[in-house]
């Protein structure tokens, strides 16, 4: 299966996603998009893809994004997006791109819902003690 995941190796989140996916027995194509930004149509398709807003796909923590005024709910998509491309840390991560779908995986077993169910044989637990699959490899939330 072809997996994409834009990924901040910084990032907990990103970490235990990336874990998940080659826990699922799958070596992604992994994209640092701090130092590899998607480009504006890619970014404005995953976030579409996703289901969810420019908005809610801007990352506020730890970026520029107050500096730069962003709050403003006049700012269109467009100008969002402009923000985004211009400083990539704005993006939210780690998106996952796979053919069942597109996901912010936040939290990381979002990304569950879009690899194949069958893919899991055994436990996995996150980096901060939290368990995600049983000893079956089963969804445990």
């Amino acid at each position: 299966m072809d997996v994409t995941i834009y990924h901040n190796p910084a990032c907990g989140t990103s970490r235990n996603t990336l874990a998940l996916i080659r826990h699922a027995g799958i070596e992604p194509k992994v994209i640092e998009y701090l130092k590899t930004p998607p480009d504006r149509e890619e970014l404005a398709g995953m976030i579409r893809d996703a289901g969810l807003s420019v908005r809610e796909a801007i990352r506020e923590k730890g970026t520029p994004y107050a500096e730069l005024g962003l709050g403003d709910p006049s700012l269109s998509d467009d100008q969002l997006l402009t923000a985004m491309i211009e400083h990539p840390i704005l993006i939210n991560r780690p998106f996952v791109v796979t053919r069942l779908g597109t996901r912010l995986a936040r939290p990381s077993e979002a990304v569950l819902d879009i690899l194949p169910a069958d893919a899991f044989k055994g436990p996995f637990v996150k980096e901060d003690g939290e368990a995600v699959l049983d000893g079956e490899g089963r969804r445990l939330a």
